[in-house]
């Protein structure tokens, strides 16, 4: 019982929840680089929130299916369809029957999706994680079970392709941050802040690299330390790396900010090229939003749960 790889897509990984409990053996946190995304296609196919998924990046796979599989691919909007048939709608779940072929292709708008099936997928668990190290390749067989469903979308996806689901009204260009244990380093602060950076193209899970004017530091060197997901890291250069959820667990730049929790799965979504500007939070305000983005997550997530399909 499976669906087979006939096209990998760019980059198309198998993730769960990750490894939050292994961060102390050097092991990153891994798992989906946009949780909410992740969380809530689960929800669409009747899943726990941290069934094992494919995070779709860029442009999509193309998979086969062996068996009827229920189905549903959630968050950036990219364009899906059957083979053979009409182009399907963004954000709603589907039943892939034996013998059909489903293209993933590309979005209009921000970088990753969750494919989710009925039950998830079966991946061997190591270190507590069943999130794989490598990408999925061509005729590799992923495995799931047999299922069907009906046809399940959230209200707030957008069927124009114009939005990306991240139940908050944060300007797209705009991440919320916090100072960071460096933030005194730097010999102009104000000039973070003031400062508009690109997203470089050799972005990925590990860190989004940005480019933008040089920010000057006093000299001097430091012992490396812990980081996390969403520390806002200066090299040398005097330009700056946002760390992933594939990033390493310790770094030896200076940190000059931190992202807010509320704003990291959108770190998932930020496309090369894009603009962005830093603005300063306050530790109890970056709280607070943190706290309503986790209750408007689970609301969905009941409301999914109490609903026949």
């Amino acid at each position: 019982m499976s669906l087979t790889v006939l096209d990998p897509g760019l980059y198309s990984l198998l993730v769960d929840g990750g490894r939050p409990s292994t961060r102390h053996l050097g092991v990153p946190l891994g798992g989906a680089a946009d949780r909410a995304a992740f969380s809530l296609a689960n929800g669409l196919v009747g899943n726990s929130p941290s069934a094992v998924a494919l995070e779709i990046t860029m442009s999509g796979p193309t998979l086969r299916a062996e068996h009827p599989t229920a189905c549903v691919l959630f968050g950036a909007p990219f364009q899906s369809a059957i083979a053979n048939k009409s182009r399907l709608p963004v954000g709603l779940s589907f039943t892939l029957d034996a013998g059909e072929v489903l293209k993933i292709g590309g979005t209009p708008t921000g970088v990753r999706a969750y494919f989710c099936v009925a039950g998830g997928f079966d991946t061997p668990e190591l270190l507590g994680s069943r999130t794989a190290f490598e990408p999925i390749q061509v005729d590799q067989i992923l495995t799931c079970r047999e299922s069907k469903i009906g046809g399940r979308s959230l209200p707030f996806v957008s069927p124009s392709l114009e939005k990306i689901p991240h139940l908050n009204d944060v300007d797209e260009h705009t991440l919320r941050v916090v100072p960071g244990p460096q933030y005194d380093w730097f010999l102009d602060e104000r000039q973070f802040f003031l400062n508009e950076y690109e997203v470089l193209p050799a972005s990925n899970r590990m860190g989004i690299r940005l480019r933008g004017e040089k920010l000057e530091r006093r000299p001097g060197e430091m012992i490396s330390e812990p980081v996390a997901p969403g520390a806002v890291q200066v090299t040398n250069d005097g330009q700056l790396i946002i760390l992933g959820v594939d990033g390493q667990t310790i770094g030896g730049y200076p940190k000059i900010a931190h992202v807010v929790r509320a704003d990291l799965d959108r770190l998932a979504q930020i496309r090369p090229g894009t603009k962005l500007h830093f603005v300063q939070d306050v530790d109890d305000h970056a709280y607070l939003a943190a706290q309503e983005r986790d209750a408007a997550i689970r609301e969905w997530l009941t409301r999914l749960n109490v609903t026949s399909w």
